[in-house]
């Protein structure tokens, strides 16, 4: 399928993770995409601790060859709350079955918290922020400079469910359920600046309602391997009878194919013992594809708030879809999303980063 044509300027982009095995799926992206400029990486406390999300960051893009983007350390833990994180999902480090080297580089001196708002101050209008774990640090950053819905010119989030039930409890979805009191203070923030000024652009949200729906599956990760002309081709083991954890690690020969395919495995076991399909959902990649492309997804202008109470209804993302609270809309849901273009388009660029940084012999 053939690519979009990469925009004559690349999109300002500041990712920030809380890296996680799609987290690491969503950075390689970014550094494949040529449409794309890759201003800096702020880490956050979620799937795992945030010295740890900063660790992966980091050997994630010296694993891509960008030694030379920030990072930078932020919130070490949510607003009011103990820190959950999510080995289990993620792995002991977060990043699967795979293992990296530390990275040689080292964390920016500027915390992840200043460094979105003296980046968004620098490029006033310019910049797109991607959140793709916790809101803890833009909350932070909100305290700091309550006008950042004015001078970001987009937010996309990772985050929800609004007309399904949640993956962590059955109302809330994982990077809500980490830190709502941080959630419900962004939403907040950008309800009160588009009540003051409606030409505020309101953040696009992508819940699971659409990242659930096109899973990766082996079969992708053995077109990403071809992509990359990796040998042997098939490298990757995920065969269904295999035990969890002692399934041979991937023998591809190019290093970013076995660290996706080590990574996604862990990803695929924890769906098919919880979920019955062997397979993962790229919930984050698909929040950046977004962001380069918005016409992946339809979205529509909503009231949004966040339940921070105690009870079952606790970090459910309460969408007003029927617009009887009479509140502006303050964020765009995203209600559908092109899974396949979005497969192919990361399998092609996400190939062709692996085949470059690491030429297939002879």
């Amino acid at each position: 399928m053939a690519d979009v044509p990469a925009a004559a300027a690349p999109l300002p982009l500041l990712l920030d993770v809380d890296t996680g095995i799609d987290d690491a799926m969503a950075i390689l992206f970014a550094v494949a995409s040529p449409d794309a400029e890759l201003v800096a990486v702020t880490c956050v406390a979620g799937n795992v601790p945030a010295a740890q999300v900063a660790a992966n960051t980091l050997a994630v893009l010296e694993l891509a060859g960008r030694m030379d983007v920030e990072v930078a350390l932020g919130r070490e833990a949510p607003i009011l709350r103990p820190l959950r994180t999510a080995e289990d999902t993620h792995g002991p480090k977060g990043i699967g079955h795979a293992d990296l080297p530390p990275a040689r580089t080292e964390l920016s001196p500027r915390s992840g918290v200043d460094l979105i708002v003296e980046e968004a101050r620098r490029r006033p209008g310019a910049l797109t922020l991607v959140t793709l774990g916790p809101l803890t640090n833009l909350a932070a950053a909100l305290q700091i400079e309550p006008g950042l819905p004015r001078l970001l010119r987009d937010v996309f989030v990772m985050g929800g469910a609004f007309r399904v039930q949640g993956n962590t409890t059955p109302a809330a979805e994982w990077n809500m359920q980490v830190d709502p009191e941080a959630a419900w203070l962004v939403y907040r923030a950008w309800a009160g600046a588009v009540e003051s000024d409606p030409a505020v652009r309101r953040p696009i949200v992508l819940g699971l309602d659409v990242t659930e729906r096109s899973p990766i599956l082996p079969d992708h990760v053995v077109r990403l391997a071809r992509a990359a002309g990796s040998r042997p081709d098939d490298s990757i083991s995920l065969a269904r009878g295999e035990a969890p954890l002692q399934a041979p690690r991937s023998v591809a020969s190019n290093p970013i194919v076995r660290f996706v395919a080590d990574a996604l495995r862990f990803y695929m076991e924890f769906h098919a013992t919880w979920d019955g399909f062997y397979g993962a959902h790229l919930h984050d990649p698909m929040v950046v594809a977004a962001a380069l492309d918005p016409g992946l997804i339809r979205t529509q202008a909503v009231f949004v708030d966040v339940d921070t109470g105690p009870g079952p209804a606790g970090a459910m993302t309460v969408a007003d879809f029927r617009g009887l609270t009479g509140r502006p809309p303050n964020v765009e849901v995203a209600t559908e999303l092109d899974g396949a273009t979005f497969l192919d388009r990361w399998i092609e660029r996400v190939g062709a980063l692996a085949r470059t940084r690491y030429p297939p012999a002879g």
